[in-house]
C-alpha cells in the first residue's frame, strides 16, 4: 500500500554518508554492515544523528546497486575511511510512502513509477529510499514505512 504521492520542495540538510557499489545477490550482505560502519563513525565524531537512514541510488539497475547511505546529521563531520560528509539538498521532489515489506519495494517503485509517468512528469534518473518505520522499530512488517522520492527536472 502506497499513500498518495505529493510534490512540494526539499530542504537541504547536512549528511553523512557511505558510497556501496554491489550486485543485486550482495544487498542484504552489505546493507546492514555498512549501515552499521557509517553510523559508529557519525558517533566517534560526537555528531548527532538527526532523523531516519536512507539511501541515494544513482540509477535504476535490476543487476547493480550503486549508491550512497547517508544519515542526516546536526553539524558537518569529517571524512573517515570510507564515509563522507555531504548535503542532501533542496530539490523539489515527488514522493510517497509505501507500507510493507522490503520484498515489496520493487512492486512499490513501480507503482509509483507509473504514477509519475501518467501524468507527464519529467524525473531524473537518481532516487532516494528513506527509512522510516522497519524491523529496528516494529516486528509487523506490514507497519513498516519508507519514503520513496524522485526529483522532478522541471
Amino acid at each position: 500500500m502506497q499513500d498518495e504521492p505529493k510534490i512540494y520542495r526539499t530542504e537541504s540538510q547536512l549528511v553523512a554518508t557511505l558510497h556501496v557499489t554491489v550486485s543485486r545477490d550482495e544487498i542484504r550482505e552489505v546493507m546492514n554492515p555498512a549501515l552499521k560502519e557509517l553510523v559508529e563513525a557519525v558517533k566517534q565524531q560526537k555528531v548527532a544523528i538527526t532523523g531516519p537512514w536512507f539511501t541515494h541510488q544513482f540509477r535504476m539497475n535490476p543487476d547493480v546497486f550503486d549508491f550512497d547511505i547517508g544519515v542526516p546529521v546536526e553539524s558537518a563531520i569529517r571524512a573517515d575511511a570510507r564515509v563522507k560528509p555531504g548535503v542532501y539538498p533542496s530539490m523539489k521532489v515527488v514522493e510517497t510512502i509505501y507500507h510493507g515489506d522490503y520484498e515489496g519495494l520493487g512492486e512499490a517503485w513501480e507503482e509509483f513509477l507509473a504514477w509519475i509517468d501518467s501524468r507527464g512528469y519529467s524525473v531524473s534518473e537518481d532516487f532516494y529510499e528513506c527509512y522510516l518505520v522497519g524491523p529496528e522499530h516494529v516486528d509487523d512488517a506490514e507497519q513498516w514505512q519508507t519514503r520513496l522520492t524522485k526529483p522532478l527536472l522541471d
